[in-house]
């Protein structure tokens, strides 16, 4: 735009401006790799997977809170130490390609986090067997036994890429809250989207507090902006701790969480 180039004749040039449009002069082009304007009413469309796909699967609408049980006697299903970002938590590499299969691809889940309680990866306590097992196979064990689950975490956990599955696989195999000294910003909003509660310590040495064998509770039922949120760690020796929490969600943010989502929400109000 202001200097020059040499050409081989010595001249001074510069090069022309480049030029282009914004948009196709005739339309987009209807073919299997152009555009495809959205159906007026898509309420009868169905979208066809094949049930035996390993890549692809339907995904449906997260259940919105129980408060009267959803946030008592949770498990700590991990307190990672140390750096826990996006990667640790749903690993990328060959995982990626199960991004379309929500399923397969929460068996990465934490798989790369480091137990504070063994500093060992991928190696946690089940509490219903009492055995020491893959992370995403303790999980399943407690969804399937209906019962909730949180991790703890320690500074900017969630840092890194902003994948959502680090936000969709916890809370598809049934965690409630992730309770941490501080969030990467993004990934926090991940989670509120998901319906998964962030909430960080009022005082960070309390993450010190919470044990192995630990049944969490959560005060929530009067969640509001600003507000902060009381949990008590009951330990297995008969003690438990009062620990004070905080969340930055604003009335829209609780709003997606007591739908259970924030896709929820807007199917509710469209």
């Amino acid at each position: 735009m202001t200097d020059t180039l040499e050409n081989e004749k010595g001249e001074k040039i510069k090069l022309d401006t480049p030029t282009g449009n914004e948009l196709p002069e005739h339309g987009f082009l209807k073919a299997k790799k152009g555009y495809e304007e959205p159906a007026k009413d898509g309420t009868n469309i169905e979208v066809i997977i094949n049930p035996e796909s390993q890549r692809l699967e339907k995904l449906y609408p997260f259940v919105a809170p129980d408060f009267e049980k959803d946030y008592k006697d949770l498990y700590v299903l991990l307190k990672a130490k140390g750096k826990c970002t996006t990667d640790h938590i749903s690993m990328a590499g060959p995982w990626l390609k199960y991004r379309g299969h929500l399923d397969n691809i929460s068996n990465n889940m934490f798989i790369g986090a480091i137990n504070f309680f063994n500093d060992k990866m991928n190696h946690v306590k089940n509490q219903l067997s009492g055995s020491y097992e893959e992370v995403p196979k303790a999980a399943r064990h407690y969804k399937s036994q209906n019962i909730g689950w949180v991790v703890i975490g320690e500074e900017n956990y969630g840092e890194g890429s902003s994948r959502e599955h680090a936000a969709m696989e916890p809370r598809f195999l049934g965690g409630k809250a992730i309770i941490v000294k501080s969030f990467a910003r993004i990934h926090e909003t991940n989670l509120k989207k998901q319906g998964m509660l962030p909430l960080t310590f009022a005082n960070p040495e309390d993450y010190n507090l919470i044990e192995e064998d630990d049944k969490i509770e959560l005060d929530v039922n009067d969640l509001s902006p600003g507000e902060q949120v009381r949990m008590t760690a009951r330990h297995a020796d008969g003690t438990s701790d009062d620990i004070i929490l905080n969340h930055t969600m604003n009335e829209q943010q609780i709003g997606w969480f007591k739908a259970g989502s924030a896709l929820n929400m807007m199917a509710g109000n469209s």
